[in-house]
Order: C-alpha cells, then sequence, then structure tokens
C-alpha cells in the first residue's frame, strides 16, 4: 500500500502527499489535481476543500503559533 502523509504547513494549508480520494458531504467523489494536494485549514477558501490562498489575506495563524503567541503574553 502505497504511503500518504498530512503536513499542516506554517499558517497554511494542510499538504497531503499520496493516493487519497477525496469524499463530498454527500458522498460523491471530489477530482483531485494530483498525487499531492492543498487543503484549506483557515476557513477561507473560494475552492474548498482546496486552499486558494487565501490564509495569506486575512492572517491566519495556525495552531501551534497562536499558542506561541498566547504563551509569551
Amino acid at each position: 500500500m502505497a504511503e500518504v502523509s498530512i503536513t499542516p504547513t506554517e499558517n497554511g494549508p494542510y499538504k497531503v502527499t499520496g493516493p487519497v480520494e477525496l469524499i463530498d458531504p454527500d458522498g460523491n467523489p471530489i477530482n483531485a489535481p494530483g498525487q499531492t494536494v492543498f487543503l484549506c485549514r483557515c476557513g477561507g477558501s473560494t475552492n474548498k476543500p482546496f486552499c486558494d490562498g487565501t490564509h495569506s489575506k486575512i492572517g491566519f495563524q495556525g495552531a501551534m503559533r497562536a499558542v506561541e503567541a498566547a504563551e509569551e503574553s
């Protein structure tokens, strides 16, 4: 079986590599553009479930970054 990995990028999307099958809430397959896809993590993409770069426009901070900032205060 081929290996799949999911890696959150810093303040950006999830990078998913490997053969994955994406399914919408109704059970229909979502056509993935290849063996590597970037899935929205900020909630602002207009192309969900895929990232469209909105995270950089809205100042999205990934969970670890937000926790670190709160601890510094």
